[in-house]
């Protein structure tokens, strides 16, 4: 990993070099804040260790500098200092510092922090990388618009709001409700093994095609499977796996593709059931217009008990308002780049999008 030090003294800063080329790391050492920045400008630098005491300008402004700049990817700041005031550890945490360590320190210490950075960025790493798959294979349909960034909106949601029962206190916490959301997007990636010739059929389909287009639930749920046990570590991969084998399971057991029934269906698999459900109907594709907001409340009331879920399908509808309020924000913004060229329009990421409507979905709620 690349590693950027900031240290004007040449004797800390060799220590400090010293300390991570042993365990493995390509470092850059600069002097000032100023240099600091030159790299950072040129190359990613993933991990930045500085001095609290620099020529021109300290430490900490540099980390509030880093902060404020625009960049793709986290950058993880530890401070160094040989000051024991409290105080100069709160102005530097304040200023985005992740941690910081005391001087003199041994070269142990710095190995753990930097295992700890290792950590928290991998999340960032493992984030992005589940959502480009999902995106890799939702890209073979596009007529599907942001539908992952809806559904995994409406999933935390969804989950949120029905962590407030008591009968789910010990089912539902933050890491359930985080894992969901960044798993959900997974739900149809094994639509990837579907032909093209059914997945883009501009008609209904056969039933020899339908039995053929159930698959993507086992193609997903196998794949997922078998990374889930090649790393048992990775709890989010179990709850993929139970998401794409049973997001089309029915509540009363009519589903696809084991026939499973009530409780029998993963909590995560019956929440997205109606998430996918519910963006399904209220967006348009080649053959068919997008139901109202109204009508698909309308058609979940019919279904609660035999399709869905009565929590969740009770949960969805006390609060039918905010989904409501979540789709409109992601159709403003689809709306304002709809008179963007096309050329143009291909670099709007929906990714970008998502965050957009997320955006206006706070500002309405203030």
């Amino acid at each position: 990993m690349k590693i950027l030090v900031v240290e004007d003294n040449p004797i800390d800063a060799l220590v400090v070099e010293h300390a991570l080329q042993v365990i493995g790391h390509e470092v850059t050492v600069a002097d000032t804040a100023e240099k600091a920045m030159e790299h950072l400008r040129h190359c990613n630098y993933p991990v930045v260790i500085s001095d609290w005491e620099l020529p021109g300008q300290n430490g900490d402004a540099l980390c509030q500098t880093i902060r404020e700049r625009s960049a793709n990817c986290y950058t993880y700041i530890i401070m160094l200092t040989s000051r024991t005031d409290k105080r100069f550890v709160i102005n530097g945490l304040a200023a985005g510092a992740d941690d910081y360590i005391t001087k003199p320190f041994e070269p142990e210490e710095l190995f753990f922090r930097i295992r700890a950075a290792e950590r928290l960025l991998s999340l960032q790493g493992r984030d992005v990388l589940i959502f480009s798959l999902a995106k890799l294979a939702e890209s073979r349909d596009r007529d599907t618009g942001v539908h992952l960034e809806r559904m995994r909106e409406y999933c935390r949601l969804l989950t949120m709001l029905l962590g407030k029962n008591p009968r789910y206190n010990e089912v539902i916490d933050a890491d359930f409700v985080e894992s969901i959301y960044l798993t959900s997007p997974l739900h149809d990636i094994g639509k990837v093994g579907v032909p093209d010739s059914i997945l883009l059929k501009r008609g209904p389909l056969t039933p020899e095609q339908f039995e053929i287009m159930k698959r993507h639930t086992t193609i997903g749920g196998e794949t997922l499977n078998t990374a889930s046990n090649n790393y048992p570590g990775h709890h989010y991969l179990k709850m993929a796996t139970e998401i794409a084998m049973t997001h089309h399971e029915k509540y009363n057991g009519t589903g696809y593709p084991n026939g499973l029934a009530g409780t029998e269906i993963p909590l995560c698999g019956r929440i997205v059931a109606l998430a996918d459900f519910y963006d399904a109907v209220t967006s348009e594709r080649v053959y068919k217009k997008a139901y109202s907001h109204a009508r698909a409340c309308r058609m979940i009331r019919a279904e609660t008990g035999s399709h869905f879920d009565p929590d969740i399908a009770r949960v969805f509808i006390q609060h039918a308002d905010e989904f409501n309020r979540i789709r409109t924000s992601f159709q403003k913004v689809a709306n304002r780049t709809a008179g963007i060229s096309k050329p143009a329009a291909k670099i709007v990421s929906p990714v970008v999008l998502g965050y957009t409507a997320r955006a206006i979905e706070k500002k309405q709620t203030l």
